[in-house]
Order: structure tokens, then C-alpha cells, then sequence
């Protein structure tokens, strides 16, 4: 036995991007656990990454070699093919494609699996700029509206540095499921706990940082934006606004708080389904700590009100005058980094004209064929369509056609590579360089492999450099090392690098982006709104331009209800999204959480399986009664692999492709209606 300790990153979906320390064995990953290379992360990593990297790199599950299917679509029959007879396969079959029907029959199909700047979008998008082929949109399955929303109201800059929840008097989680999928902001929170802060929460599931709230708003879906307009009015009514800011830093005051008065608390409790004295105190908290730190999560977005919500949400700290010094809102902080993705991805290499799609919309251009020219020829890699997109049947009655030549890359065999005629073996990130950047905190970092590539499968950069090469694209750019992507990646003379390379950044260290003045980047300090005007937009002419009228100010209205229950998808902490949806900790069907009187109305038992339908499908799941749902509202964890089901559905076969948000187009995953009765 020879055990060496190496440095990594985990590149899962996930804001925290921790640094790691894997432990090999012969070749093989035997254990991984946190470092302290990353400050932020201290040595803490989730348990699911502790526990199932060895599954996850060398289980059965794992692709090693390229295939073809033999079998129908979807049947999981694959023989072993070369890779010189796998990518003269694609070759031809893409070039007949495009002969017939053009470069934009092809399509790229891919979204966030592993998040480095090389895995995730590199030397890929430069082959399909340089193919002609269609381009996606595809921020608005998850993202989307979170950053529009923001960069709406403050630009593209970040807020506070999630550190800052340490010392908060006051730390107020709004719907983020932080427990399961921002583990490093709860430690900041636990600790401002035992000195004395409070924690207040606004969720429609009691999830654990809701247990231990000193506060638990349990609202009901989609009513975010009703809540915090009766937060501001109230602020207004008890006097507690800061004039003096509002006056020198923020636009559309007027008009927001105009829409704001239309809900005082007794309306706003009403309608979001709790207590008038809840409202009323959150509203006192707010106004009393100082500082203020507020954290809002994925969840508020996946609504038809997202954009709004998460808007008037951020207007809060702004009214109080609450930013800076200690005080902030923990979103935007990918922008703290100095990326040059347009030297990166090449998107000059792209035809003029070139058509771009919107990722929700491509389950329905498969299976309806409603484009011209039609899709003929897909690319999924980064990506398990079936299981993440909403409505899941169309998505796999697209995938199932026979006259869809279909490419899957990934590490492991997935419902949605079932449905390919050729499958490359991707590397994980332990076995290929990667520069990761993070959605949720300032630190550049590096990682090197610290085993070598199992089997035959590669790096996602060497499978487009090879995809590349067969299809006759010699220029230079298509030759570039992952070092020299890396260092496209970033801009290496932006002062923040302090010099360093990106390609050169120490993979023991992370590199802490920071302002001209040396210190965390924390806005209303270092950084200022990069908003048009200037000021915190709180109506914004530049989100009415890009999206709609609609999107000037936030708006809401009350939903209509085909079906009785309101049906919400919670991350899992057994899996990232669908990653991990393959190892043995993920084959059980997440159970259904409902409400005991919902349960009673409809004489279900706890313990029993359920069948969980509207239009779109039906979902056989097991039922758990409990309170930790408000009435009228049912809860499953979102990623669970259809063989958990015995329909052979999940509940993104529930979720509506057609229905966005107020902003970004993005995806309503929480804003599905549904109805549950005996299976």
C-alpha cells in the first residue's frame, strides 16, 4: 500500500467550490476530505463528497470506454467501439447532417455538471462556433433570473463576501436550503449564533437551518414578493427607512414603494400564509440589527415571480441603508472575477446570424420537430436532460427519435446517454487540470489531476480538441493546452491576480479576489452599483428592455389553480442536482412530504406510496406525513433518477417547460400544481 495526499477543488454545482485533499491508493481515490488551501472552506466539506467520491470515480457505473448502441433508444444496449471508429462515426454522421439541413441542425446540449472554466464550456463552445452550429441559452434552466434580477438592480458586481455572516446580528435566509447546499455560510451562521445573533428564515419547508431559526417564516410557494413589499411598508410606517441613502443611492424609490403600500401586513399574511406578529417582527429585526447579512437562495427563483421576488428582496438592505461595513446581501460573486469567457469560448468563430435556443424549449423541438431547420444531431455532455428539465416526457420523447443522431459524453451511463447513438467517456475532475472559479464566494483556485484518467475516457478539452481535429479545424486556437486555456479564461493583468498567472495560481493556495484597495471585495465599500444610472435600480429600464414591460418594477399576482397542491423540489443531501443520482445512497424514490390534514382529506397513510399526477405525468413515491410543509403544500427532492419510480417518472415530468419567470425566461420548477391520491 502507498498512499499519497494530493490537492484538489470539487467542481459539483454548488456555491461553495471547496478545496479538497484526496487520498490515493495505488492509483485509486480512496478518500477525500476538506483542506484549508481554501480559507473560506476551512477543512469542511459536505457529506456526500466525503462519502461517495470512491463510487462515484471507480464504481460500475463509470463509462471508460466509447460505445455505440446496438439496442432502441433508451434500451442501455451499447457495444465497445475504438475511439478513431467512435469520432469517425460522429464525423460522418454530423457532416451528413449538416450537408442535408444545414450547421444549425446541430445543437449542444449541455448545462453545469462539473463547474471549471475548462470542463464546463472551453475548447467545447470553440468547436461548435467554428461548426456553425446552434447556439443555447442556458441560464434559464438555473441561474438565469438570480443574476438578471441582480445585475438589474446593483450590475454585474458582487454583494458581500459570505464570510460576512460571522458577525451578523441578524442573518436572514431566504429561500435557501443552505443545510444541503451552502454547508459554509450555516457554520458562519452558527457561529454569529453563539455570539449572540439571530437567524430568521423564510421557506415553505422546515428545512434544518430552519430548525434552527430564531425565526421560521413558513410561507407558502411564490409569495416572496407580497412578503417583502409588506416588509418595506412596514419599515416605512415604523420610520426606520434611511432617507439620507435612498436620496444619494437608490432609483425608483417612488414607484416601489408605491407597489409596497398596496400590502400592508395584514394583506401580505393573508396571502403568504403566516402570522400578521411574524411579518411584523422580521420587520423589526431587520430594522434593529446591525450589521445586517441577508442570503438568498436558488429556491426563490424557480417561480413565475422569481425575478420580482428576488428584487424586492434585495431593495431591503437598500431601504435600511444597511450595506457595508459588516452589512450585505451574499449574492453576485461570480462577478468578482475577472473572466474573459469570450476569449475563452470564441464566440467570433460563429457564423453570423447564428440562431440561439433557449434550453427549456428543447424538449419540445424534438419531440414536435417545430424548427426549421430541424434538429438533427445533438451533443449532450455536462448534462442529464431526462432528469433536469421539466416536463421529463417530452424531454425523453424528443431524445427517442431515431432520425436525432445523439452524442452523450459523460462519466457515467445515464438515462439520457441511454438514449445516444455514440457515448465518449469523460474524465472526472480528479483526473484533468481545471481553473474553478464560484457562484457563492471570492477565491480563485487551481487544481491539478491527482490520478490519471481511468480506462479510455478524457478530458472534456481533449475530447473537442480530437472532435476538432477529425472535423478539419486547424487553427491554432483548436491546439491550445489546458494551461493556455486557463490563462484565456482569466484576464492575468487584472490587479486581482496580483501578478499570478492563472494557469501558475499555486494549487495549495486560493487566490482571494480583492479591491483596488487590498481588502475583501464588499459593495458600498470597494465596489459600487454597475448599474446604468449608477444607483440601486429599484425600477430598472435595462431588465424592461431585455425582458418586457413587466420586468420595470416587480410585480405579482395571485396564480391560477388547476390542481389542489403546490408542489416545491428541494436539493437532496444525497445528491448534487442529478449528479451522484447513479450511487447507491440515491436508487431510493425521495419520499413526499405532505401535510397531515392534506393527507386526511384524501385518507392517505404515512409509509404508503402515493401517486402524485397532473397533466404532464404521474409519480408513484412514498408518502411522509409531516408539518414540516404548510397545508397545501407537498415537497420531493429534486435529481432523483427515473429507475426510482416505478412509473419510470420524477417529479420534473410534474414541472411545465412553458412556463417563466418574470425575467430570463427561467424555468417555474416551483411553481407546479399538482394532485396526490392512492397509487
Amino acid at each position: 500500500m502507498s498512499l499519497e495526499e494530493r490537492a484538489s477543488v470539487c467542481t459539483f454545482d454548488c456555491p461553495d467550490t471547496c478545496s479538497i485533499t484526496v487520498t490515493i491508493d495505488d492509483g485509486r481515490v480512496a478518500k477525500v476530505r476538506g483542506s484549508h488551501a481554501l480559507p473560506y472552506t476551512a477543512g469542511v466539506i459536505c457529506t456526500k463528497v466525503a462519502r461517495d467520491m470512491e463510487a462515484f470515480v471507480h464504481g460500475p457505473q463509470r463509462l471508460l470506454y466509447p460505445l455505440r448502441r446496438t439496442g432502441s433508444k433508451g434500451s442501455g444496449q451499447f457495444e465497445r467501439i475504438s475511439w478513431e471508429a467512435a469520432l469517425d462515426e460522429i464525423h460522418k454522421r454530423v457532416d451528413e447532417v449538416i450537408g442535408r439541413w444545414g450547421p444549425q441542425a446541430v445543437l449542444p446540449l449541455n448545462y453545469a455538471g462539473p463547474h471549471g472554466l475548462l470542463a464546463g464550456d472551453s475548447m467545447s463552445l470553440r468547436f461548435f462556433h467554428r461548426l456553425g452550429a446552434s447556439q443555447l441559452y442556458r441560464r434559464a434552466l438555473c441561474g438565469g433570473v438570480r443574476s438578471e434580477a441582480w445585475a438589474g438592480t446593483y450590475g454585474a458586481v458582487p454583494g458581500c463576501p459570505p464570510d460576512f455572516a460571522e458577525g451578523a446580528k441578524l442573518n436572514l435566509v431566504w429561500g435557501n436550503n443552505a443545510t444541503v447546499s451552502n454547508v459554509h455560510l450555516v457554520r458562519g451562521i452558527r457561529k454569529a449564533k453563539r455570539r449572540g445573533g439571530r437567524l430568521a428564515v423564510i421557506d415553505p419547508l422546515r428545512t434544518k437551518i430552519a430548525e434552527q431559526a430564531d425565526l421560521h417564516l413558513q410561507t407558502l410557494p411564490g409569495t416572496d414578493t407580497p412578503l417583502a413589499w409588506a416588509v418595506a411598508a412596514e419599515l416605512e410606517r415604523a420610520g426606520k427607512l434611511d432617507k439620507e441613502f435612498i436620496a444619494a443611492n437608490v432609483l425608483g424609490f417612488d414607484e416601489f414603494m408605491a407597489r409596497a403600500r398596496e400590502w400592508p401586513v395584514s394583506r401580505a399574511a393573508s396571502v403568504c400564509g403566516v402570522p400578521e406578529d411574524q411579518i411584523r417582527t422580521l420587520a423589526e429585526w431587520m430594522a434593529e440589527a446591525d450589521p445586517l447579512v441577508v442570503a438568498p437562495g436558488n429556491g426563490l427563483e424557480r417561480g413565475r415571480h422569481g425575478g420580482g421576488a428576488i428584487r424586492a428582496i434585495v431593495a431591503l438592505p437598500a431601504l435600511l441603508g444597511k450595506l457595508g461595513r459588516g452589512n450585505g446581501i451574499v449574492l453576485g460573486a461570480s462577478n468578482s472575477f475577472p473572466k474573459t469567457l469570450a476569449k475563452l469560448q470564441r464566440p467570433d468563430l460563429a457564423p453570423a446570424g447564428t440562431r440561439t435556443l433557449n434550453i427549456l424549449d428543447i424538449g419540445r423541438h424534438l419531440a414536435e420537430d417545430d424548427l426549421d431547420p430541424p434538429l438533427r444531431a445533438v451533443f449532450i455532455y455536462n448534462h442529464n436532460p431526462i432528469v433536469v428539465h421539466p416536463d421529463q416526457n417530452r424531454m425523453r420523447r424528443g431524445l427517442a427519435r431515431e432520425d436525432v443522431f445523439t452524442i452523450g459524453i459523460d462519466v457515467a451511463m445515464t438515462e439520457s446517454l441511454a438514449h445516444c447513438d455514440v457515448v465518449l467517456p469523460a474524465a472526472t475532475h480528479f483526473e484533468y487540470s481545471d481553473l474553478y472559479s464560484s457562484y457563492g464566494h471570492h477565491w480563485l483556485q487551481r487544481a491539478e489531476p491527482v490520478i490519471a484518467p481511468l480506462g479510455e475516457s478524457l478530458p472534456n478539452t481533449e475530447i473537442f480538441r480530437r472532435l476538432a481535429a477529425r472535423f478539419g479545424f486547424d487553427e491554432p486556437c483548436f491546439r491550445a493546452s489546458d494551461a493556455e486555456l486557463m490563462d484565456d479564461a482569466v484576464d492575468s493583468e487584472d490587479a486581482r491576480l496580483n501578478g499570478v498567472r492563472p494557469s501558475r495560481i499555486p494549487v495549495d493556495r486560493a487566490v482571494q479576489m480583492k479591491g483596488a484597495d487590498g481588502k475583501p471585495l464588499v459593495l458600498f465599500e470597494n465596489v459600487f452599483p454597475a448599474t446604468p444610472s449608477g444607483k440601486i435600480e429599484l425600477k430598472s429600464e435595462a431588465l424592461a428592455a431585455r425582458w418586457g414591460a413587466q420586468a420595470l418594477l416587480p410585480e405579482w399576482r395571485e396564480p391560477d389553480a388547476d390542481y389542489p397542491l403546490r408542489l416545491i423540489s428541494p436539493a437532496s443531501d444525497e445528491r448534487i442536482s442529478s449528479t451522484l443520482g447513479g450511487l447507491p445512497g440515491s436508487r431510493r424514490a425521495p419520499p413526499l412530504l405532505m401535510h397531515p390534514e392534506d393527507a386526511a382529506r384524501r385518507q392517505l397513510a404515512s409509509g404508503g406510496e402515493v401517486k402524485v399526477w397532473n397533466e404532464r405525468g404521474e409519480v408513484i413515491l412514498p408518502l411522509k406525513l409531516t408539518d414540516a410543509v404548510p397545508p397545501g403544500v407537498v415537497a420531493s427532492e429534486k435529481g432523483a433518477w427515473l429507475a426510482t419510480s416505478r412509473t419510470g417518472q420524477t417529479i420534473s415530468a410534474l414541472v411545465s417547460a412553458d412556463m417563466r419567470a418574470d425575467v430570463a425566461e427561467g424555468a417555474c420548477f416551483n411553481d407546479t400544481r399538482v394532485e396526490v391520491g392512492p397509487s
